[in-house]
Parts: C-alpha cells; structure tokens; sequence
C-alpha cells in the first residue's frame, strides 16, 4: 500500500493542494481534532454556526483551490481529490472525471475509521462538513457539488452549475455518531 500511495504522489499534482507536506500521508490524529472542533462549534453557536464556519473555511482557506478549479474545471477537480486523498492514511477513494463532471466516491473514509478505529464519538453532522466546505470552493469555480452516503462511505459528484442540479439534500447525508 505504501509504494502505491508513493506512486500516486509522485504522479499526482502535488500543486493541486493548498499546502505542502513532506510527509507522505497526513497525521490520523488530526481527524480527532476537527472532530473535536467541529463538537465545540456545534454546542457553542448550533447548526447554524457550523454551516458558516465551515462554509468560511471553504471560502477563505480553500480560496486558491477554488481558483485553480476555476481555470482547470474537472481535470484541476480530479487533480486536486487524486492528491488530496493520496496524502489521507487509509483512505479507499475512486476518481474519475468527465467534460463536465467528476465522481468521487469515497470507499473508506479516513477521517472516520480513524474515529471509529480509536472509539471517540463522531459529531452526528460530521459529513455534512464535505457537502459545506466543497461546495464553498465549487461555487466560485462555476461548479457545485451533491453528496450523497456518509458515515464512512459516499459519492460526491462535481457539475458545472449552469447543468440543472437539484438543490442537495441534507437527508441524503447519513449521519456519523453523537457527541
């Protein structure tokens, strides 16, 4: 697994990510930590709060990720989740792209078996966060994004936003846990 992922990064556009790392996969321990975050958000200021932290994060963190999807459209997209979940421990994720649209679909999610591997409790609208923080970067690159799954294991199709898309469900994202 370790010289696939090797591989990986070395063919992936490392450019695609908004920051740089030497290491070759993340540090799991993180997902403990926006877990937490996302908890102390969610009890602090509700649902409401959550949605706009993290619709911010995507907005401002995620800024020149939004820009390069702006003038790569699927290829950057692709580009940028080949990248991202090739530096993400245990993660099982599918890629795939077309002229207008890119699948991503998530077979193991990191973030959540880490979670569930070292027994904490997942805030229940965790993966609700991918649905928030993606479609804050899309938006301004002419995209948007639908999820549909959740709790470990979910699809997430990119289109341009001029393809008539119903509005994203929030029933169609399983919930994680309880905090």
């Amino acid at each position: 697994m370790v010289a696939s992922r090797q591989n990986n990064l070395m063919q992936s556009d490392q450019n695609s990510l908004p920051y740089t790392d030497t290491k070759l996969t993340g540090a799991a321990d993180f997902y403990m930590a926006i877990n937490a975050t996302f908890c102390f958000i969610n009890r602090r200021f509700g649902m409401t709060g959550l949605e706009r932290y993290w619709t911010e994060l995507g907005t401002r963190y995620f800024a020149p990720v939004s820009k390069k999807w702006n003038e790569g459209g699927p290829a950057a997209i692709s580009a940028y989740w080949r990248a991202f979940f090739d530096a993400e421990p245990a993660a099982e994720v599918d890629v795939s792209a077309a002229p207008d649209m890119v699948i991503v679909e998530v077979k193991v999610c990191p973030a959540i078996k880490h979670l569930r591997d070292n027994k904490r409790e997942v805030l229940p609208c965790f993966c609700r966060h991918c649905y928030f923080i993606s479609e804050a970067i899309a938006s301004p690159a002419g995209f948007t994004v639908r999820v549909k799954g959740g709790n470990g294991t979910c699809r997430q199709t990119f289109q341009r936003r001029e393809v008539e898309v119903a509005a994203q469900n929030m029933d169609d994202i399983r919930e994680a846990g309880s905090c």
